[in-house]
């Protein structure tokens, strides 16, 4: 597919921002944007355009495809406009009514539209994910469209596994690998747990927010695209810094993150949704009043 560049200042578009200032809506976009990467190397299939973020169609293991189908996307992108939406520290959001457009790509990165109904979990409280219910089941997807789910892992990455980023804001992948996991990541006032770090290779920017994090040759989300530090300061929104479990403070100027999301299996029920009681559940949960 030939891309055709949009006239956007890819000024604004080169920030990485973690909390994301997307330089424009992506669905009011009416040609592909060309980024000068080869997208012919990634899978398209299943990646979802947001105004202001990516996302992913996911399935979980075991789900009917006759299921409603999920989006997983970035807690910080839960609203939508240009420089997203971020739930506080401790806010918990599940199973809320929200309408929302959206676009899903197909093998040939063709767009279609899909609708949400509900948000069926959203935080940036210990990492950072909204997970989307649609109007249209897996099937009505894979049949209108032709477009199959990723499958969501079951397990925890491990460390080395070689990556694709795929960002549906902006048309393109990164490759990469894993190469840490961070045992906290403090950025502003929030503070993710067990964050992945990037090697050099994935040098994602705004509006990659929300990505899947693909294990390579396969079509297995493993986690999802999140922050960067952009100029090198220290714990600062979009500048995140690694802290040890005795506390060690480290800043690495332009390292990327991601959010692992293996845990939403924790919290899972037989009905394929999230019930924060459970036992064992890994996820975040309202503060007690």
């Amino acid at each position: 597919m030939k891309l055709i560049t949009l006239v956007f200042s890819l000024a604004l578009a080169t920030s990485a921002y973690a909390i994301p200032k997307a330089p424009f809506d992506a669905l009011k976009a009416t040609r592909a944007i060309d980024f000068n990467s080869d997208n012919t190397n990634y899978d398209f299939e299943g990646i979802v355009k947001l105004s202001n973020c990516s996302g992913s169609l996911v399935k979980f293991a075991g789900q009917p495809m006759s299921a409603k189908a999920y989006v997983l996307t970035n807690g910080h992108c839960y609203s939508s406009g240009p420089f997203g939406g971020m739930l506080k520290p401790g806010e918990i959001v599940t199973s809320k009514a929200v309408s929302r457009s959206m676009k899903i790509f197909d093998k040939q990165m063709k767009l279609f539209p899909i609708t949400t109904t509900k948000v069926v979990y959203a935080a940036m409280t210990d990492t950072d994910i909204t997970l989307y219910e649609l109007t249209q089941s897996y099937d009505e997807i894979s049949k209108k469209f032709k477009i199959q789910p990723f499958d969501l892992d079951t397990v925890r990455p491990t460390l080395g596994v070689d990556i694709d980023i795929v960002s549906g804001y902006w048309d393109r992948g990164y490759s990469c690998s894993i190469d840490a996991f961070i045992f906290n990541l403090k950025e502003g006032d929030w503070l993710f747990k067990d964050s992945i770090r990037y090697t050099d290779g994935c040098n994602t920017i705004g509006g990659t927010s929300g990505s899947p994090i693909i294990s390579r040759g396969t079509r297995s989300v493993i986690a999802i695209n999140n922050t960067a530090n952009e100029d090198g300061a220290r714990c600062t929104v979009n500048n995140p810094c690694e802290v040890t479990q005795d506390g060690t403070v480290t800043v690495l100027k332009n390292k990327k993150y991601g959010q692992q999301t293996y845990n939403l299996y924790s919290c899972l029920t037989p009905a394929f949704t999230i019930d924060l009681s459970m036992k064992g559940c890994l996820l975040p949960k309202p503060a007690k009043n």
